[in-house]
């Protein structure tokens, strides 16, 4: 057992040496052997921007920098490869170079590890500081000190003033708030000034192209002085090396070019890095940090071919670490939750329906709605619709889905929900209600064709209403025919009875010759006048008719009864 424990501790300090060996390997470090630096005493030239400006005054008028708005353009940032024969030369030359649509969004300058690393100072690796702030791609930008890594000339970091030179005449480089591209010298004024203040700013040397001319020349003269360990200005400019630049083209892209190369062995010198550069369209350019810190970086991943030897074994190249670096990266949302309208992905925000801008926070301009704002209103008559869904909102006097019909007549207002109130239900002005208005050719002939289909229809209802209410005869005609034909009928047979009777009674009153007649006397007839104690009065008698009888006897005041024959007492 003790044998075993004992064989344990002989294998640690063997594991560990293999540790460390391992470690040695993977964290190479870089010698710093390739420097590439324009002033041998701290950085820039010692005169001022008027001495810039007056001596540029030539070919730059009045200003000694050149400004450029680029559109919005939409796409994301490419980078393409190229390795390309350099003109006049037998020398071949690897490289990059990125093109960034939309600069203002898609591009900025970073501090070296993260936001404070110029303060601190300190060197950090592209691949580094790109790593941690995402970028798709990343090169190194502005000059440092390679003694305490004080990031040198003037640095702007999303808004936010990293480093201010003083004045010092450098090429510049930076996108100010609205998007502008500003490339050459700027006076302390310029650089501090807050009506547009730069969103992203650094310093580079040499400015390579203006509108499209090489430009090194006057370079030359604003930026001249002397260099540390590549001798003189000129000899800065001419020698062969890497090289790392950032330029527009015309139509305002951002273009990043680098160079793969080691200071007087391979790569270009400025002349031919402006020459090269204006062959790809680009119109103006400035030169930035190169040399052993050329360095070129894809998605976090070094892809470049750095010239530093690697320590501590110097068969190896490694990457340098650098001071500022220029990200290109997908466009950011900002504020983060698109402004409560949209969705923020990788491309930047997607707004809803209704909604627009880089951070939704503009409504669809008027006319159109949906996603994108990309499709137009239907609404008429000054109606506007809803930037989301496209439905109309009517003025007032106006209703339907595209508010194509006019109020009806006796309402107005909003939605036409109001009544007229005019004398003799008259109508009034559809969008002011107003009793006093003066109706449209259209509303007149409408009233013209209405009144005359309102006149038919009340004299209709009248005849209507008045056969409704007439009294209904309780006989039908036909009974009426068979009432009178049947009262005819009798009445006809009544008259032929009353005829007949009347013709019978002429007959029974005609007086017979030989007719006898019989002389009654009246107490035969009402009985003994005695017992009843009844006496004719001789002045209420009736006249007394004499007839002489058979007898021969007259009777006084006597009744004279006919006799009739039988046939007559009916």
């Amino acid at each position: 057992m003790a044998a075993v424990s004992v064989k344990y501790l002989l294998l640690w300090p063997l594991l560990w040496l293999c540790v460390r060996e391992s470690e040695t390997e993977n964290s190479r470090v870089f010698s710093d052997d390739d420097p590439l630096r324009p002033y041998a005493r701290g950085h820039g030239p010692s005169h001022s921007h008027r001495h810039v400006r007056d001596c540029l005054s030539v070919t730059g008028g009045n200003t000694a920098h050149e400004t450029r708005t680029p559109p919005h353009h939409g796409g994301d940032p490419e980078a393409t490869v190229f390795v390309s024969n350099v003109p006049g030369s037998s020398r071949w030359v690897y490289g990059h170079m990125t093109v960034v649509p939309d600069p203002l969004r898609q591009l900025s300058v970073l501090e070296p590890g993260q936001p404070g690393g110029c303060e601190r100072p300190q060197r950090v690796s592209v691949e580094e500081t790109a790593g941690a702030a995402g970028c798709l791609y990343a090169q190194n930008a502005g000059f440092f000190n390679t003694e305490s890594g004080a990031c040198l000339g003037n640095v702007v970091s999303g808004g936010r003033m990293v480093r201010d030179s003083g004045g010092v005449q450098n090429a510049q480089f930076g996108i100010r708030r609205d998007g502008t591209l500003v490339f050459g010298y700027l006076s302390q004024e310029e650089v501090l000034d807050r009506s547009n203040p730069f969103e992203q700013l650094v310093s580079g040397v040499v400015w390579l192209l203006r509108n499209g001319e090489v430009y090194i020349n006057q370079s030359l003269e604003a930026e001249c002085d002397e260099t540390q360990e590549t001798g003189k200005f000129r000899t800065f400019v001419d020698v062969v090396s890497g090289r790392t630049a950032v330029g527009h083209d015309a139509e305002g892209r951002l273009v990043l070019f680098h160079i793969d190369g080691q200071t007087g062995v391979r790569g270009m010198n400025l002349w031919e890095m402006a020459a090269s550069l204006r062959s790809y369209g680009v119109v103006n350019a400035i030169n930035l940090d190169g040399g052993g810190s050329s360095t070129f970086v894809i998605n976090g991943s070094l892809a470049s071919y750095p010239s530093d030897h690697c320590k501590p074994d110097s068969r190896w190249r490694c990457a340098r670490h650098v001071s500022t670096v220029l990200c290109v990266h997908r466009r950011p949302c900002q504020p983060a939750d698109c402004s409560g309208h949209g969705v923020c992905t990788a491309n930047g925000c997607v707004c809803d329906a209704g909604w627009r801008g880089d951070n939704c926070s503009q409504e669809c301009l008027p006319g159109f709605y949906g996603d994108g704002c990309n499709q137009t209103c239907a609404c008429v008559n000054g109606g506007s619709c809803d930037p989301v869904h496209g439905r109309c909102s009517c003025p007032a006097g106006f209703h339907g889905q595209t508010c194509e019909n006019v109020c009806a007549l006796g309402f107005f207002g909003p939605a036409c929900l109001q009544e007229c109130v005019c004398d003799h239900q008259c109508p009034c002005d559809p969008q002011t209600g107003s009793c006093n208005a003066t109706l449209r050719a259209e509303t007149n002939h409408t009233l013209h064709t209405a009144g005359r289909c309102l006149a038919n229809q009340m004299f209709t209802l009248w005849r209507r209403e008045e056969e409704e209410h007439r009294e209904q005869p309780r006989l039908t005609e036909r009974a009426w025919v068979l009432l009178s034909c049947s009262l005819a009928a009798l009445l006809s047979l009544s008259l032929l009875l009353h005829l007949l009777r009347a013709c019978r009674g002429a007959a029974c009153q005609r007086e017979p010759d030989g007719l006898d007649y019989s002389y009654v006397p009246l107490t035969h007839i009402n009985g003994d006048a005695g017992k009843s104690g009844f006496q004719v009065d001789d002045s209420d008698s009736q006249d007394e008719i004499w007839s002489p009888s058979r007898s021969g006897r007259t009777t006084s005041k006597t009744s004279l009864i006919a006799q009739t024959p039988a046939e007559c007492n009916l």
